[in-house]
């Protein structure tokens, strides 16, 4: 058993509480381990701790425009990956009609996000509308299809070998950010009924990121019915009730809505900003030392970004200091805005992600001179 160095010290001109009073003509930067968990300090710099003015090799805050993903597919094992470790892959998927195959993760549960349209869901458990704002989370083993008549964008996020769970939420309650009762399962309904037929059907496994398809006489979404407490799950964004304090800028990790071992799945709602004058306005420039960043960008105006629209996604490495673009600093710190309206799905990774070739072609390669500027 390791047992971390831990005793609070403080040292020349600092703040009493993090986040909250900076002294003047200073930026704070926290330094922390166990995304926001763990041992942490807090810096207090006369410099933007992101005011670079070049930054030399693979290391750097990056973007992608996911709008440039033109191509639609039929197959969600078709769809572009963008990011990916050992134990994560983000992908995203472009499709329009009915799919007519069935598919089935062998490699991890997976997680739909829909951000754009809206189709019928067809899976093991039932059937469940899908619309946009909905996180659906798919158990790995399950067969599922669906059905649309729009255009529909999802991002999916898959938990290779493992199992999205629910964070603890410790002093706040099991009921606090999002009561579980109010996440939706799939229905043996008269739509799921429908669907049942003795056609020949095929499913098409993944497994080890390598195909197998099956094929049987009949429709093998044949259930007559289930118990049990493993099933799919949906729940929209405007279900979620965001923590907040008038006092204090919460850190990204208040935001979890969903936990796995080695990443987490965390949502960024509207919500009023911080009224105590003595509070942050906006996040704190942080380095997050054990966890590589990603941010997907689905509605709203992103009040710690310039210059970013829905659709795209940042990645920022670990090893680098995260933090607001000097335009969206100003604004916070002159207390412009008194709401957020954004809408975000941020994963933290704690094992380094690899960028596929198809999101270097739709990168926008100027986002590392984004944070020129002073910040003043």
């Amino acid at each position: 058993m390791v047992k971390r160095i831990s005793f609070p010290r403080v040292e020349g001109i600092a703040s009493r509480q993090a986040h909250t009073d900076l002294p003047n003509a200073s930026y704070e930067r926290e330094l922390g381990h166990e995304g926001f968990y763990g041992s942490a300090t807090q810096m207090y710099h006369r410099h933007p701790p992101t005011g670079w003015i070049r930054i030399e090799g693979p290391l750097r805050p990056r973007a992608f425009d996911t709008v440039k993903l033109d191509r639609m597919f039929s197959s969600p094992w078709q769809a572009t990956e963008l990011l990916r470790n050992d134990f994560v892959s983000v992908r995203l998927w472009c499709t329009q009609g009915d799919m007519d195959h069935l598919v089935r993760n062998g490699d991890g549960d997976e997680l739909l996000f829909i951000h754009q349209g809206k189709g019928q869901l067809y899976c093991d458990y039932g059937h469940l509308a899908v619309a946009e704002g909905d996180y659906v989370v798919i158990p790995r083993g399950t067969m599922w299809r669906i059905e649309t008549d729009d255009v529909l964008i999802t991002l999916m996020v898959e938990a290779t070998g493992d199992h999205y769970g629910l964070p603890e939420k410790g002093l706040v309650g099991r009921h606090a950010i999002f009561d579980p009762a109010i996440l939706d399962t799939p229905t043996i309904n008269n739509m799921f009924k429908a669907q049942q037929a003795d056609n020949e059907a095929s499913v098409i496994v993944k497994r080890a990121n390598q195909l197998t398809t099956m094929t049987y006489p009949f429709n093998p979404l044949d259930a007559l019915g289930w118990h049990g407490d493993l099933m799919p799950v949906r729940i929209n964004w405007r279900d979620i009730r965001p923590l907040m304090s008038h006092r204090y800028h919460l850190p990204p990790s208040a935001h979890t809505t969903f936990a796995v071992q080695r990443f987490v799945v965390c949502t960024f709602c509207p919500r009023p900003m911080e009224s105590d004058p003595g509070a942050l306005k906006i996040p704190f420039f942080h380095n997050n030392d054990d966890y590589d960043e990603v941010i997907f960008y689905h509605k709203g105006e992103f009040f710690s970004r310039d210059n970013i629209h829905p659709g795209m996604m940042t990645l920022h490495p670990c090893g680098l200091t995260h933090g607001p673009h000097p335009k969206a600093f100003e604004k916070g710190v002159k207390a412009k805005r008194k709401e957020t309206d954004e809408v975000a799905v941020m994963i933290d990774a704690r094992d380094p992600l690899t960028v596929a070739d198809s999101a270097k072609k739709i990168e926008w390669n100027d986002y590392v001179d984004s944070w020129k500027g002073s910040g003043k």
